[in-house]
């Protein structure tokens, strides 16, 4: 735990390192003072003042600051001693469309990260599950779920969505996205016959088609074991393949589920396939007490497979990645302002650092394509017109720009007020969200 929360911080801390550097390279070029350059919020934990600039690590690591000379007073405020000292450095005093540019490189630079992570990464390689490049043929469909209501079942295979045809799991996806709150129409094969199926406008495909309800072919085979549940202490291993469970066949990893909780902790003959070997052992699951069901300690094996670039394909790749993650963050925006997203697959902070900390324990790649797509939310999101962040100050230059006058400082501060209170309000619902999905098993 205390890892992922390390490593969390450690990527949370890149990212605001590379928004702040941002603001603070443009100031610079611009010819205004810098005064502190902060990583972090609140008390000072370290800190040194290299020329005329204070550089320090804060004790809130949850974002971060650069401090400019008169940042945040406008040209009819009194200007203080320092100011008046360096009027020519002042932030306040620099043409708008400098003031522009300083606040805009923050998140230009969040966005324009990804150019360089995702090539990367994909010069190195990226480990991807192989189902994905498949096409798009059903191996379990969640009972009660929007896919069982719409009449699927286990080997249907997409063909078509809305009309747009796709050849596997990542085109479908892809094509669910603007989909969201319409009507879903697919074409599935099944038995050589095609047929179509609709879905309610009501639907979750912002997700893809896991959220759905539809699931890919998943074989029983074991991916991880936890060492102090039954089925390590029986001596199973990672790449078992559990073929009967009492008797009753398995022909997936979805039948495992309901067959052990039919057995309610009752000792029962598992067998199961090593290589060429088969072998039976006697397995007695245990209750987890948290979620009420009954397990034996393992996870399923997601056939992977390395997918590695070479340098011109790989920036190709990257710079097409990058922009399908700005296009999904911001339809994900768009649809969740009309209503068709619900308001809890907002995360926080919590769930930033869980995302990164685990990206950060395991390989170099994922570690980047992480990075690259958390990057991109924080880009964003800090260019929403709400006062208070990048995209709030931003708003109101564009209306000095256009005005040529700024706003009065009364209408500024209600603004501001406005703008807090909706920020708070947006930082109290990812908190839920996050401590929900920590402590209560929400989705």
């Amino acid at each position: 735990m205390m890892v992922t929360i390390a490593a969390g911080i450690l990527m949370l801390g890149v990212l605001v390192f590379i928004h702040e550097l941002g603001h603070f390279c443009i100031a610079k070029l611009c010819g205004v003072k810098v005064l502190r350059f902060s990583l972090g919020f609140g008390p000072k934990l370290f800190g040194r003042t290299w020329g005329e600039t204070e550089y320090l690590i804060s004790l809130i690591p949850l974002g971060g600051y650069v401090q400019m000379l008169g940042e945040g007073v406008a040209a009819e405020e009194t200007p203080d001693a320092a100011q008046l000292a360096e009027p020519d450095r002042c932030f306040s005093s620099r043409p708008v469309s400098q003031r522009m540019a300083i606040v805009a490189a923050g998140p230009a630079m969040n966005l324009l990260l990804p150019l360089l992570l995702l090539p990367l990464a994909y010069l190195i390689g990226v480990q991807i599950p192989a189902y994905l490049h498949q096409p798009a043929c059903v191996g379990y469909v969640v009972p009660a779920s929007d896919a069982e209501r719409a009449g699927f079942v286990v080997g249907d295979c997409i063909v078509a969505v809305n009309g747009l045809a796709v050849d596997s799991w990542t085109a479908t996806d892809k094509t669910l996205i603007p989909a969201v709150g319409s009507e879903l129409v697919f074409v599935v094969e099944r038995g050589g016959t095609s047929r179509q199926l609709r879905m309610a406008a009501e639907n979750g495909s912002l997700e893809g088609l896991q959220s759905l309800g539809l699931l890919p072919r998943q074989p029983a085979l074991i991916g991880s074991l936890n060492p102090s549940m039954p089925a390590y202490q029986a001596g199973l291993q990672v790449g078992d393949r559990i073929l009967e469970i009492a008797g009753q066949a398995v022909t997936s990893w979805y039948d495992l589920h309901g067959l052990i909780q039919q057995l309610q902790g009752q000792a029962a003959l598992f067998t199961i396939e090593r290589g060429s070997r088969r072998f039976t052992v006697e397995l007695s699951p245990q209750q987890d007490p948290k979620r009420q069901i009954w397990l034996v300690g393992i996870t399923p094996q997601q056939p992977l497979e390395m997918r590695q670039y070479p340098l011109r394909q790989a920036v190709k790749a990257g710079f097409e990645r990058t922009a399908e993650l700005i296009d999904l963050t911001l339809v994900f925006l768009r649809k969740m302002v009309a209503g068709h997203v619900p308001a809890d697959n907002i995360g926080g902070p919590i769930m930033v650092m869980q995302i990164a900390g685990q990206a950060a324990q395991t390989d170099f790649s994922t570690i980047l394509t992480v990075l690259a797509f958390l990057s991109i939310q924080l880009g964003i999101l800090n260019l929403l017109p709400i006062p208070v962040l990048d995209g709030g100050h931003l708003f109101f230059y564009l209306i000095e720009l256009i005005w040529r006058r700024p706003l009065s400082l009364r209408a500024r501060e209600v603004a501001q007020q406005i703008g807090l209170g909706l920020l708070l309000l947006l930082m109290l619902l990812a908190f839920y969200n996050d401590l929900s999905r920590l402590f209560l098993g929400g989705s």
